[in-house]
């Protein structure tokens, strides 16, 4: 049986929030929030439909890393334990 679920969602800025709230945190807008159900529909195993499909096994040996793109954050330790090299 599907679940329904009650979120609150800013009318200026599409904020989502769990209860009522008079001022928006992220836009600053006065009683803007009104309620909306949400329905939680799950499949017969009990998992969400996008749980399911992101859980694919693969082999480790199919794997290919990829170099990434590393922004250093200005702090020695940080930097040093995300493998920026210092010097």
């Amino acid at each position: 049986m599907a679940k329904s679920k009650t979120i609150f969602v800013c009318n200026e800025c599409g904020n989502e929030s769990a209860k009522w709230l008079g001022k928006c945190p992220a836009c600053g807008s006065w009683n803007s929030f009104f309620e909306q159900k949400v329905v939680d529909s799950k499949n017969n195993s009990g998992l969400k439909q996008k749980e399911l499909k992101n859980n694919v096994p693969q082999k480790l040996s199919l794997y290919e890393a990829k170099e990434t793109i590393r922004t250093k954050t200005g702090f020695g330790e940080l930097d040093t334990v995300l493998r920026w090299r210092i010097g």
